[in-house]
Formats: structure tokens, C-alpha cells, sequence
């Protein structure tokens, strides 16, 4: 026991003898009042752990059990710059995230030596390479045209963009880099639910304004839609195109909460909100309730916004509320001028922790989902599908374009482009580098020009790659990609083509008679558009 006791004491009684030595002293040797000032902190620490009652293990160990403390205070980062292997992606292995530094700088993108990757492995990844490659073609010409039948003013989109991030979550510079850097590169930047800020305006860039449930910017009093506000917002030149969020990868199925605390002046004009009062995005919209109230609120906004092309994004959940979405679709004739498919991988901000890691489905299966339904309900050709999701290469792009995507949007490249370092600590209003913070000091840090070149670059360098990859494939132009370009190691000594691991419907196969896929079947029987409840009799077969 005594033993026990003297060891678990040692580092606080070297501090308390070692004060007591430095005050004996103090007089007589010169600069001991360092000593002093320091082991005397320590004891005063050793005797506060003695006495304290949350924390056990400095009670048992006084002044270093704190080292346990310190240690886990900057393991992230003792992981990430010395312990992190170049390709453990937690959640952007140092390999990723390096790319997207090199290409933001403008910087060769070369590898030396041969791949790091084991190509061996199960679930590796490629794409095919021809024997007759065509000319590299013009990235620049990589452009959607995204707006059906009734949209009066369609919208030519990059197939490269920023995805969804809200002025709150992001500074106001890191809003002002990335949109320059759009305006610069000519593609769009998607605002988040957080409405439409002064610093998204200022540099003109292409602006998809995202509404979530707590329509931010039109709004009343009380949270409703504001058709007044909206159109007024909506007519902007820049703003492009309106996207209706349902859910995001991150925390399908969850609103949100900005603490009072942070709804400064700035924030509570952009969004529309009480300045100091806790600013509440619902889990569900109070615009619609059903499928067919959801198109019919999508035709409004078509038609408030003076034709402009309105499409939603959504992490899929239950499969069949999608399904119910497309009936009502066909039923209404009205239709989205696109919709953009959210993976559950996807997430720049803070989010609960089991809906972030068990909630929704990943991209490629959904995006996969959602193509499948609209190519068996004769609905694809009419309808443009985006996909988001940890995308930040040109493979990544190709990989879900050859699943059905007819353009992609990258959230976390782009916070890197403008000098993200993944330190995780986006929720905290400390982020290091001034990109996810209103700290105003911290943001300064941020300088706008230097930050929006390399969002420039960043997305030309990535489509350029893109074009590079696709005339070593054989084709000239992102949409000729099919899941017959794409490989996948199954086994250690099998590799399949996409053709061969993905189920595809024909065209029209969910309008006939009997629905060949046992699947889809189930869905179809469950999904109606009058509610986005499953049908229980559909459920019991």
C-alpha cells in the first residue's frame, strides 16, 4: 500500500520538495524565481487534483495524470503529421488530401516510382484503358445543360462544382475564395441552407441557392415559406438554379441547431432570423407533406423564380419514399429539373455521431437507386442527376459517372483547396486555418486572393485530369462513360466490370405489368404518391 501510494504520489511530492528547495534558495541564487513560479504552479495543481472530484485519475495521480489529458488533446494530430499511413483515409488519407493541395497550387501532380496502392487488394478500383485513345478533349467544354419541358431558363453547369456549405459553418473569406474561385473557373458554387450571405455576392460566382426546411432568406416570422422574399432572392442573375434539401449525407433525417450564441447580426440578416435567439432548422419541411405537395411546391418555385430550373437533393433512406417521389411525378406531370444524390460519406460539419456513421445510404448505391427508378419510370432522359460525396479526384468522378451521374459537387476538396488541414474541429469556432470559424481574428488568416486561385486551379487541374483519364479510355467526353469502363477487384483473382456487379433496369421496366426485379417489385407496391409512407399491406407480401 505504501509502496502503491509513494509511486502514484512521486511526481507531486518532487513538486512540493522541489518548491520548497527553490524558496530557500530564492534569495540566494539568481533567476530561482523561474523555479519557484513553475514547481509551484505544479504543486498548486498536484494539491487542486488531490481535492477535485471529476476526474479519478488525477486524484490518483496528482499533476501527471494531466499528461494523459495533454496526450489525448493533440493525438489527432500526432496521428495525422506522424503516425497516419499515405493512404489510411480518416476520413481523407494524407495521400488525398495532398493532391488536392498540389493541383490548388498549381503544382505537378506526377507520382514517381509506381503506385502506393495495392492493386491486389479486394475492392480496388479502375478504369479501363484503350488500345486506339482519342484526342485529349477540351475540359472546358465539360459543361451539363440541366432544365427540363417547363424551365424557362436553363443552366449550362460544370461537371465539377462546390457542393453545399453554409455562411455560418464556413467564414466569410473561405465564402468569398470559393466564390471567386467559381467565377474565375466558371462553375457554380452551392450556398448550403444558410442562405444567400453578402460575401456570396461579391465576386459574382454562379450561385445555387440550397433551401432547407428552415427556409432561410424566405421566411416569415414564425419559419414558414415566404413566396414574396423567395422571388425577390430567386429573380438574382447570379443565382442559377434553386435546390430543395431534403436531407445530406452527414445527418439524414435530423435537422439542425445554430446556438444563440452564434447568430451574430451578420447571420441573423442573411438567414432571416432573430439575432441571439437559437436558430432551428426542422427535420421536415412545412411546405409540403406528400410526394404530390412536394412537386406541385417545386412547380411554384419554377415559376417564382421566373423559370429558373428547381431540383432537390436527398440522402436516400427508405427506398421507397424515392419510388413515391417518382409516382407522383408521373401522376402530377411535374417534374425537377434535376436532383442531386447525396452519399451518407458526405458531411462537412458537425453531426451526431451514429447518425453519422449509420444513417443513410452511401452514394454509389443510391445514386445507382435513383437512376434505376427514373430510367424504369421513362423519367431519366428528362431529369439531370449530380452526385456529392467525398469526390475530390478525377477518378472519383468518372467512377460515378459511369454509375448515372450526370455531374458531381465536392464539398471538402474545395475546404481544402482553400487551405483546410482536416483537423476535425469544425464544430469548435477554433478551426486553425479560418475556413469553418466566425472567429474574426482566426479568419484573417485566410487571405481571399491568394485562396481563390487555388479553387481555380483546383477544379481546372481535376477536370483537366478528367479529360486525360477519358482519352486513355476511348471516349472524348464524360457521358459516353458506362459501367462497362469501370473495373473492380472482386477477389484476389477476379476483376469485374461495373456491367457485371450493378443491377440495371431497362428502360420503363417499373411501368409494365410485372416488374422482373423481385426488388423494385416490393417497392413499387409500397411507394404511393399520396404519402411517404409505405403502403403496410405492400410491406406485409
Amino acid at each position: 500500500m505504501k509502496v502503491s501510494l509513494f509511486s502514484r504520489y512521486t511526481c507531486f511530492t518532487l513538486c512540493l520538495l522541489i518548491t520548497l528547495v527553490s524558496l530557500f534558495y530564492l534569495s540566494r541564487i539568481e533567476g530561482m524565481w523561474i523555479v519557484t513560479l513553475i514547481f509551484g504552479a505544479l504543486s498548486l495543481l498536484g494539491c487542486w487534483d488531490v481535492v477535485q472530484k471529476r476526474h479519478s485519475i488525477c486524484r490518483n495521480y496528482p499533476v501527471i495524470g494531466r499528461i494523459r489529458f495533454l496526450i489525448e488533446f493533440i493525438r489527432p494530430e500526432l496521428r495525422q503529421y506522424l503516425l497516419e499511413e499515405d493512404n489510411e483515409e480518416l476520413p481523407f488519407s494524407r495521400t488525398q488530401r495532398t493532391l488536392v493541395y498540389r493541383r490548388a497550387k498549381n503544382e505537378m501532380g506526377e507520382k514517381p516510382f509506381g503506385t502506393l496502392l495495392d492493386v491486389y487488394q479486394t475492392g480496388y478500383e479502375c478504369i479501363g484503358h484503350s488500345m486506339q485513345p482519342v484526342p485529349v478533349s477540351d475540359p472546358e467544354s465539360f459543361r451539363v445543360e440541366i432544365g427540363g419541358p417547363d424551365c424557362q431558363q436553363p443552366y449550362s453547369a460544370s461537371v465539377f462544382n462546390i457542393s453545399a456549405m453554409s455562411f455560418g459553418a464556413l467564414s466569410a473569406n473561405a465564402i468569398r475564395a470559393l466564390n471567386k474561385g467559381a467565377s474565375m473557373g466558371n462553375f457554380y458554387h452551392d450556398t448550403g441552407e444558410g442562405s444567400i450571405s453578402r460575401y456570396h455576392r461579391e465576386h459574382g460566382g454562379d450561385l445555387v441557392w440550397e433551401l432547407g426546411s428552415g427556409y432561410f432568406g424566405c421566411r416569415t416570422e414564425n419559419g414558414e415559406f415566404d413566396p414574396v422574399q423567395f422571388a425577390r432572392q430567386a429573380k438574382s442573375s447570379q443565382v442559377k438554379m434553386i435546390e430543395i434539401k431534403l436531407s445530406q449525407g452527414a445527418k439524414p433525417g435530423h435537422g439542425g441547431i445554430l446556438p444563440g450564441k452564434k447568430v451574430d447580426a451578420e447571420i441573423a440578416a442573411t438567414r432571416g432570423v432573430p439575432q441571439g435567439v437559437d436558430c432551428i432548422s426542422p427535420a421536415s419541411h412545412s411546405a409540403f407533406s406528400n410526394p404530390r405537395e412536394m412537386m406541385h411546391f417545386i412547380a411554384k418555385l419554377r415559376e417564382l423564380s421566373g423559370g429558373k430550373p428547381v431540383g432537390f437533393k436527398l440522402c436516400i433512406g427508405h427506398p421507397w419514399e424515392f419510388v413515391a417521389i417518382a409516382k407522383a411525378m408521373l401522376e402530377t406531370k411535374i417534374l425537377p429539373d434535376f436532383i442531386v444524390v447525396d452519399g451518407k460519406e458526405g458531411g462537412t460539419g458537425a453531426a451526431p455521431l451514429e447518425l453519422s456513421n449509420y444513417m443513410g445510404m452511401p452514394l454509389r448505391e443510391g445514386l445507382l437507386f435513383v437512376h434505376n427508378t427514373l430510367t424504369g419510370c421513362n423519367l431519366r432522359n428528362k431529369i439531370k442527376i449530380g452526385a456529392s460525396g467525398k469526390m475530390i479526384s478525377a477518378f472519383d468522378i468518372a467512377s460515378v459517372m459511369a454509375l448515372g451521374a450526370d455531374w458531381v459537387n465536392s464539398a471538402r476538396g474545395f475546404m481544402f483547396a482553400v487551405g483546410c488541414i482536416q483537423s476535425q474541429s469544425c464544430h469548435t469556432n477554433r478551426c486553425p486555418t479560418g475556413v469553418a470559424t466566425q472567429d474574426s481574428l482566426r479568419q484573417k488568416a485566410l487571405v481571399v486572393p491568394d485562396k481563390a486561385e487555388r479553387v481555380y486551379h483546383f477544379h481546372q487541374n481535376t477536370v483537366k485530369a478528367l479529360a486525360e483519364m477519358l482519352a486513355a479510355a476511348g471516349v472524348s467526353r464524360p457521358e459516353q462513360l458506362t459501367s462497362h469502363h469501370m473495373l473492380r477487384r472482386i477477389t484476389s483473382t477476379e476483376i469485374k466490370v461495373y456491367a457485371d456487379i450493378y443491377y440495371y433496369l431497362e428502360p420503363g421496366a417499373l411501368l409494365k405489368d410485372k416488374i422482373e426485379s423481385d426488388f423494385y417489385s416490393r417497392m413499387w407496391r409500397m411507394a404511393t404518391s399520396s404519402s411517404f409512407d409505405a403502403q403496410l399491406i405492400a410491406l406485409a407480401s
